[in-house]
C-alpha cells in the first residue's frame, strides 16, 4: 500500500512534460485558428509578408476581419530557417567530432576534467553574447574579406555563430559516449595490428554513433529555434528567397522576435495569430527533425543488433 502513493506520484509527475507539450499545442491550433483558415496552404508557399494597411478600416474575408492587403507568406523564413540550421550542423559535426576525440583519445587523463569543463562552459554562454561577437568580429571579417556586396550580415554569419553555439552539445555528448567504450574495444584493435585512427574510426565510433545521431539532433534542435543570436547577424531579410551565402536572411524564430511589436498594432490581431501560426510550423519542423533521427537511431540499432 505504500508503493502505490509513490507510483502515483511519480506517474503524474512523469506526465507533467507532456502535458504541458500538448497544451502548448493546443494553445497554439486555437489561437491561430483564423489566421490558419484565412491563410491556408499559400501560407507556406508566398515569399511576401504584408501586415496590410493597420490605419484604415479592415476588411472581411472568408467571414474574418483582416487589414486591408494583408498578405502572410513564411517560405523565405522556412528557407533561412532550414539553410543556416544545415549549414550550421555541416560546420559544427566535424569541430565536435574532433573535439571529442581528441579530449577522449590524446589528451592525458588528468587535465581531461578540466578541458572538458571548458568545451561544457562554452554551452551555458547566453545567445546574446554570441550575437555581440558575431557583431563585433565576425560581421565585419565576413564582409571585408569573403562578401562581394561588403556586407557580412546574412547566412554565413548566422550559420558560423549557430555553429559555435552548438558545437559543445554535439562535443560534450559525444566525449561522454567515448569514455563509456569499454578498454577492451581499444585494446583488441591495437593488437590486430590496427593503427590509432583505425582504432578510433572502426572500433570506437560504431560504438557511439546513436549517441552522436542523439547529440546532432540535441543541437539541430538548438539552431532552429534560436533567436537572439541569429536576430543580430542575419541581416534581417524580407520578401527574398535566400541566393548565396551573404543574402540576409530571417530565421522563424527571429522573425517572430523582431515582428511581435508591429504585429501588436494590427486592430484586428490578424498579425498576431499569424506569427502563432508561424511558431506551429516551427513546432512541427523541429518534431518532423526529431521523428526522422529516432527512425534513423533505430534504424542503426537493428543493423548492429544483426552484425
Amino acid at each position: 500500500m505504500r508503493i502505490r502513493p509513490f507510483r502515483l506520484t511519480v506517474l503524474g509527475l512523469s506526465l507533467l512534460i507532456p502535458a504541458a507539450l500538448c497544451a502548448v499545442v493546443l494553445f497554439l491550433v486555437v489561437y491561430s485558428g483564423q489566421a490558419i483558415v484565412f491563410n491556408g496552404l499559400r501560407f507556406l508557399t508566398q515569399v511576401s509578408w504584408n501586415l496590410g494597411d493597420l490605419y484604415d478600416d479592415p476588411v472581411m474575408v472568408h467571414g474574418i476581419q483582416v487589414p486591408s492587403g494583408a498578405d502572410y507568406g513564411i517560405l523565405v523564413f522556412i528557407a533561412g530557417t532550414l539553410a543556416s540550421s544545415a549549414i550550421a550542423i555541416v560546420i559544427a559535426v566535424p569541430l565536435a567530432m574532433g573535439a571529442a576525440i581528441f579530449l577522449a583519445e590524446i589528451i592525458p587523463a588528468k587535465i581531461r576534467p578540466a578541458l572538458s569543463m571548458l568545451v561544457e562552459l562554452i554551452a551555458v554562454v547566453p545567445s546574446v553574447v554570441f550575437g555581440l561577437w558575431g557583431i563585433a568580429v565576425l560581421v565585419p571579417f565576413i564582409g571585408r574579406y569573403l562578401s562581394p556586396n561588403g556586407s557580412g550580415y546574412g547566412l554565413l554569419a548566422a550559420s558560423i555563430v549557430l555553429a559555435l553555439m552548438i558545437t559543445p552539445i554535439i562535443a560534450s555528448t559525444l566525449l561522454d559516449a567515448l569514455l563509456q567504450v569499454p578498454r577492451e574495444n581499444r585494446e583488441s584493435a591495437f593488437a590486430l595490428g590496427a593503427t590509432h585512427f583505425e582504432v578510433v574510426m572502426k572500433a570506437v565510433m560504431p560504438m557511439v554513433r546513436t549517441t552522436l545521431i542523439g547529440g546532432i539532433v540535441l543541437a539541430l534542435g538548438r539552431a532552429l529555434g534560436e533567436t537572439m543570436a541569429v536576430l543580430m547577424v542575419s541581416g534581417g531579410g524580407l520578401n527574398i528567397l535566400p541566393t548565396s551565402l551573404f543574402s540576409p536572411i530571417s530565421t522563424i524564430a527571429s522573425f517572430i522576435a523582431s515582428q511581435l511589436d508591429s504585429a501588436e498594432t494590427d486592430p484586428t490581431n490578424m498579425s498576431v495569430r499569424a506569427l502563432a501560426e508561424i511558431a506551429l510550423v516551427l513546432f512541427v519542423i523541429t518534431l518532423a527533425v526529431n521523428a526522422c533521427a529516432k527512425l534513423l537511431s533505430s534504424g542503426v540499432l537493428r543493423v548492429r543488433k544483426r552484425a
